[in-house]
């Protein structure tokens, strides 16, 4: 049986055994930090094998800062952490398929890369703003405790590091970017094929955080800003606030980027009123009276009226709807695609008329009156407050956040991520959307546990930490949200309740990933590999996310002659940690043909033990996997 890695992946050794696959002949080898060889790219050779000259010099074009090669390294090494269940301040632990999970949003996301590769339909963060005042995540694990506090940093409960990146400090914008880097490389391997990534920031950052997102999402996957305002201020306010030499618009900004050129956004609004017949030429249609803008589109010629742009840009936007058709609607007409989308705008996301990324992409804003609303943040503060009780500072705007969900077409069983989730504002938001058109959209709520101003509201109201107010936001609006919509058919199937998972140390003991550091002598002396105060549940969770399997899963547990075994998701995994199991309970677990079987390595006495639960399963079982911990 093998032995669980029981560690996050090495999505270097992923990287470099992709491109062994393609060029094999870069595949060198070196010497690790553990003395040992180890597989490594001969980059000399796969320049060569890419290019038809010599790239010779050091000028190139690029976006670089210091620490970015860092930030690189940092996002692709392996953890030895965990998610521990925290099934007490969960809402419908056995039957919600959402999660809320506590801990460094860098970390989790790496011990999610395997469980939810490809999985995700939308991200949306809004990340801390680099305004020379805010903490920042700092992700060097190396520095210690001395030397963190000459930086002036400090700890959170958790002992996650952040330091104040004031613009006095020399790396005001490096370390930013370096912290967005990162976390943008391996949210990008999360998003499916069809999904987006929704940020939010300010002037301050706006340049750097779109060159990052072109370098780690592909300039071609850009789709458009989202400008939102937040305040209305006059013009001498606006300078009053920002100080002489600049203007303070009050804006925010939404960078939108797809994971591929599959992605479609949806319109929100339609103009069909203006449609000359047939209810589906308003892709292209305008009021005004210009004969030589009437030509012929797909048989039609108007009578009166005129189309929208040029005939050259109008056959460019056919010819890409007729792709869009071939490659991933086969059977949509043209009015279905119309209806699909909503598109009021056909003709716009044309590029100027270049047909770059082939048009097939769209893109419509969102409600003009949602982005125009002055104070939005100020209404939604007041309102949720009085809904829910609960103290908030700044919160996202829930209304913004459910036309941007919709606007990334998210549907049934389509999950959203957050992983800077603030006040929860995006768990919210699904659930009120999901009541409204009856969707089964779930979402995952990472949020770093930092701790609330002593002298703030929510400190004096008892929440210690960003995360108790945003378990608390979901389960206040998940039951007002039933109540308010008592009356509709199928609400009582509406998911509004939460897993809580915390991150944390590793669930085994050094000694199992150094055995070999040990004597036989020194090993027989300890009772076992496994943290003394780690659960049945917390093993569970830990072979979840090596094995790849969603979080969110139904399980059941069951005895069998004395002993616990646990059955997640109707045989996915089989799993049992008691000591001493009896051979027929391993026969019993055979029988049920899982994909996945686990034991802890004590479970069996010796070396024969283990070859014979091999031998049961190959007779019993030969597809399931086995392995032990």
């Amino acid at each position: 049986m093998d032995k669980m890695r029981m560690e996050s992946v090495d999505i270097t050794s992923q990287n470099i055994d992709k491109i062994g696959e393609i060029f094999p002949n870069c595949i060198t080898e070196t010497i690790g930090e553990d003395g040992k060889p180890k597989k490594a790219i001969n980059f000399d050779v796969l320049k060569q094998m890419l290019l038809d000259d010599i790239l010779e010099g050091d000028e190139s074009y690029e976006f670089t800062w210091v620490g970015k090669k860092a930030s690189i390294v940092e996002a692709n090494k392996p953890i030895r952490k965990t998610l521990r269940p925290c099934k007490e301040e969960s809402v419908n632990w056995d039957t919600t398929e959402n999660l809320y999970i506590e801990g460094d949003n860098l970390e989790v996301l790496k011990l999610l890369q395997e469980s939810y590769l490809g999985k995700v339909k939308m991200i949306y963060i809004d990340p801390p703003y680099n305004t020379g005042n805010d903490f920042i995540y700092n992700d060097d694990f190396k520095m210690t405790g001395d030397e963190y506090a000459e930086e002036s940093g400090e700890y959170d409960e958790s002992g996650n590091r952040m330091f104040k990146n004031t613009d006095s400090n020399g790396r005001f914008h490096s370390d930013w970017c370096s912290m967005m880097y990162a976390r943008l490389m391996l949210a990008r391997n999360l998003l499916n094929d069809k999904g987006a990534i929704f940020i939010s920031i300010d002037g301050n950052e706006l340049d750097s955080l779109k060159k990052i997102c072109d370098e780690v999402l592909g300039e071609s996957n850009y789709r458009n800003t989202i400008i939102s305002r937040r305040r209305t201020k006059s013009l001498n306010n606006q300078f009053a606030d920002s100080g002489l030499y600049s203007l303070n618009v009050g804006f925010e900004y939404i960078l939108v980027y797809s994971k591929s050129s599959k992605f479609l956004m949806k319109a929100l609004r339609s103009k069909k009123d203006n449609c000359p017949s047939k209810g589906r030429w308003d892709v292209f249609w305008s009021n005004a009276d210009r004969p030589t803008m009437r030509y012929e589109i797909l048989g039609f010629i108007p009578q009166t009226g005129q189309w929208r742009t040029s005939q050259e840009k109008a056959e460019i936007a056919i010819e890409n709807y007729k792709k869009y058709q071939r490659e991933f609607e086969r059977d949509l007409t043209l009015e279905e695609y119309s209806q699909k989308t909503g598109i009021t705008s056909f003709i716009r996301r044309i590029d100027n008329g270049t047909g770059k990324n082939g048009g097939v992409q769209h893109w419509v804003a969102p409600s003009d009156t949602l982005l125009r609303t002055s104070n939005w943040t100020d209404i939604e503060v007041s309102q949720i407050g009085k809904e829910i009780d609960l103290p908030f500072d700044n919160p996202k705007s829930k209304s913004l956040l459910m036309e941007l969900i919709k606007l990334s077409n998210c549907t049934d069983s389509d999950i959203v991520l957050d992983f800077f989730s603030g006040s929860a504002t995006t768990a919210h938001a699904v659930m009120q959307l999901n009541a409204q058109d009856g969707g089964k959209r779930n979402f995952i709520m990472v949020q770093l546990p930092e701790m609330t101003e002593e002298n703030g509201e929510a400190f004096r109201a008892g929440y210690k930490n960003i995360c108790e107010i945003g378990k608390e936001r979901i389960r206040r609006a998940g039951k007002k949200i039933l109540e308010e919509n008592k009356d509709r058919e199928g609400i009582a199937n509406l998911d509004v309740g939460f897993r809580v998972l915390k991150l944390d140390d590793s669930n085994m003991k050094e000694v199992y990933y150094s055995a070999g550091d040990y004597s036989q002598e020194m090993l027989s002396k300890l009772e076992s590999n496994i943290k003394s105060d780690r659960s049945n549940l917390d093993l569970l969770f830990g072979c979840l996310l090596e094995w790849g399997l969603p979080l969110s899963l139904p399980y059941s547990e069951e005895q069998i002659e004395g002993c616990t075994v646990h059955n997640y998701n109707q045989g996915d995994l089989i799993a049992c940690f008691n000591e001493n199991i009896p051979e027929s309970v391993i026969k019993e677990i055979a029988k049920k043909k899982p994909l996945r079987a686990v034991f802890r390595d004590s479970s069996f006495a010796g070396s024969p033990e283990k070859i014979n639960v091999g031998e049961i399963f190959k007779l019993m079982a030969p597809d399931t996997r086995v392995k032990v911990i």
